[in-house]
C-alpha cells in the first residue's frame, strides 16, 4: 500500500479531479444562522450566498475537531496505507492545520501534517501532487517533499468587490493599516506566507479584473503552468478570467480549470470574487 494523502474541502478541486489519487477530504464546518453544517455536504455555496445578501444573517465558520483527523488517520492506516500525508490550508487563515497537528500527535510519526500557505487550488495543487508521487510509491518523506516544492511553485491572486467580509472574518489583519482607504476601492489581493496582503487597489470592476489577468500573467513568468479560476456568485467574471489568461498564456498553459469556490470561503470572500491561482510546472 502507498502513503494516503488527505485535505480538507477548502482545496475545491475540480470535479474532474475530485476522485484523482484516492485523496480523503475532511470537511470544514459553516454556521448559518445558527445551524452548522458540514461544507459541501449539509450547506452549500448558494446557501452562503443567500444569507450574505440578506439582512440580519449571521454565517461564520469552524474547523474540523481534531477527533476527526485522528479517525481519519487511523481508518487509512488500519486500511493498509504506509503512512498518511496531510494537507490544509494556511495556518493564518484557520484552525484546521492546528487540528491535524494534534491528532498527528496522537497517532505518531506515521503522519506528517504541511501548511499549504494558501487556499482554493493553492492547497489543490500541492495535494494532487502529493497524491501523484504517492501512487508512483514515494515514501511519506518524498511525498511531504513534493507538496512542499508545489507550494513553492503556486500563486495565489483574487479581486473582490469589497473588503466587508474578509474585514469581518478577520482574515485581513495583516493588511489593517490599509483599511479605510481599501474598503472604498477594489482591492486585489494576494496570498504571502499564508496570510491575505493585499497587492493592489483599482477603481473599477473591470480595471480589477483585467490587472488580476496581468499579475497572473507575471507570476506565470517562463514557465509552463496549469492555473485554476475560482469564483463565488461571478461565473462571467471567471469565464472571461479564463479566456483572457488562455489567450495570454498560449503554449505555455498547460490546463485550466474553473469551479466555483466553497462555502467556508464564501462565507468571508463574499459575492463577486474571482481568483487566479498558477502553478508552475517544474
Amino acid at each position: 500500500m502507498s502513503v494516503a494523502v488527505v485535505t480538507d474541502s477548502t482545496a475545491y478541486l475540480p470535479v474532474e479531479l475530485a476522485g484523482a489519487h484516492d485523496l480523503t477530504v475532511v470537511p470544514l464546518s459553516v454556521v448559518v444562522n445558527g445551524v452548522d453544517g458540514r461544507e459541501g455536504i449539509d450547506i452549500s455555496t448558494g446557501q452562503v450566498a443567500r444569507a450574505l445578501t440578506a439582512r440580519r444573517a449571521a454565517v461564520t465558520t469552524s474547523r474540523p475537531a481534531p477527533e476527526q483527523f485522528v479517525e481519519t488517520y487511523r481508518r487509512l492506516l488500519d486500511g493498509g496505507a504506509t503512512a498518511v500525508l496531510s494537507v490544509h490550508l494556511s495556518a493564518e487563515l484557520s484552525g484546521t492545520l492546528d487540528a491535524a497537528r494534534i491528532a498527528a500527535a496522537e497517532i505518531g510519526e506515521r503522519v506528517a501534517v504541511v501548511d499549504a500557505r494558501s487556499t482554493g487550488m493553492g492547497l489543490g495543487f500541492p495535494a494532487l501532487a502529493a497524491g501523484a508521487a504517492a501512487d508512483r510509491g514515494a515514501d511519506l518523506d518524498r511525498v511531504r517533499q513534493v507538496a512542499l516544492d508545489t507550494i513553492d511553485r503556486t500563486s495565489t491572486l483574487f479581486y473582490v468587490d469589497t473588503l466587508e467580509f474578509l474585514r469581518k472574518g478577520g482574515r485581513i489583519t495583516a493588511a489593517s493599516a490599509l483599511l479605510g482607504t481599501a474598503l472604498s476601492v477594489k482591492p486585489i489581493l494576494h496570498v504571502v506566507g499564508g496570510a491575505i496582503v493585499i497587492r493592489e487597489k483599482v477603481r473599477t470592476p473591470s480595471r480589477g479584473l483585467a490587472r488580476l489577468v496581468d499579475l497572473a500573467v507575471e507570476a506565470a513568468a517562463d514557465a509552463e503552468v496549469d492555473v485554476a479560476v475560482h469564483h463565488f456568485a461571478a461565473p462571467e467574471r471567471a469565464a472571461g478570467l479564463a479566456e483572457a489568461l488562455t489567450g495570454r498564456l498560449g503554449e505555455r498553459l498547460h490546463d485550466v480549470y474553473v469551479t466555483e469556490i466553497g462555502a467556508v470561503v464564501a462565507a468571508h470572500a463574499g459575492p463577486g470574487l474571482a481568483c487566479v491561482v498558477v502553478h508552475r510546472r517544474p
